[in-house]
């Protein structure tokens, strides 16, 4: 009988706690609409501080919020345990972007594959073909590949669609072998294609959700970002250490 009682008391709290999470939900989410957020909500949730709901946005910006949403604020939440802090906020931001890179098909991609076959390490870059930094990293792509290491290339024309960059990065796209047409465009040479369906603007928007505005823009597995170029070895330890 007493057992029973318990069974039915912990179910009634469980019940409760969920129905007060849904509560807190609704009233963030209000919120948020008069906010006029300009990056739709993905998902609220507790925080790991108790009292503070963690608002993740499309693109992987995240928020915090009151459960009775009155009060919104935007900055990193640290955990400390020993001597080590842990950047909370960071973290989940880094997730949000490796969940949206990774939902990207690489038929949509421009790819270079590590040697050997198997990769020890993926990373994603957003290039546009007239950016001289994009041009020196990708000369660095074969030493890249002899570390295990695959190169995912993505278009980010930095100067808008419609520019020369869009332009060329379209004829990439649209070529029947990318990846040598993306390696002859960004070494000065022109690549004749014909017009097609391509996800060039798709891939600037998303590089603009994430916070992209320069090239190139490098991901890690992990969702971190390393904003322009960086040389072979050290990018690649980034990558390898990422991984790990």
């Amino acid at each position: 009988m007493r057992v029973t009682r318990l069974i039915t008391a912990a179910a009634l709290m469980l019940a409760s706690s969920f129905a007060l999470a849904d509560d807190a939900e609704q009233a963030i989410r209000k919120t948020l609409t008069t906010l006029q957020l300009d990056v739709p909500v993905e998902s609220v949730a507790p925080a790991p501080l108790n009292g503070l709901y963690e608002v993740r946005l499309q693109g992987g910006r995240v928020l915090y919020a009151s459960a009775d949403g009155q009060y919104v604020m935007q900055g990193y939440l640290y955990q400390v345990q020993g001597d080590k802090p842990v950047n909370l906020t960071e973290r989940a931001e880094r997730a949000g972007v490796a969940k949206l890179i990774g939902a990207i098909p690489q038929d949509q991609m421009v790819v270079f594959p590590a040697q050997g076959g198997k990769a020890k390490s993926v990373i994603t870059v957003f290039t546009d073909t007239t950016c001289p930094y994009c041009q020196k990293l990708h000369a660095e792509v074969p030493k890249l590949n002899a570390m295990g290491i695959e190169v995912r290339y993505l278009a980010f024309p930095r100067q808008g669609l419609n520019s020369p960059g869009d332009e060329q990065l379209q004829a990439v796209w649209c070529s029947k072998d990318r990846p040598a047409s993306l390696s002859k465009m960004i070494n000065g040479k022109s690549v004749d294609a014909p017009k097609c369906d391509n996800p060039v603007s798709k891939q600037f928007a998303l590089g603009q959700q994430i916070g992209i505005n320069g090239t190139p823009a490098i991901i890690l597995e992990s969702g971190q970002m390393i904003p322009g170029y960086q040389p072979a070895a050290q990018l690649g330890k980034l990558a390898l250490d990422s991984k790990g």
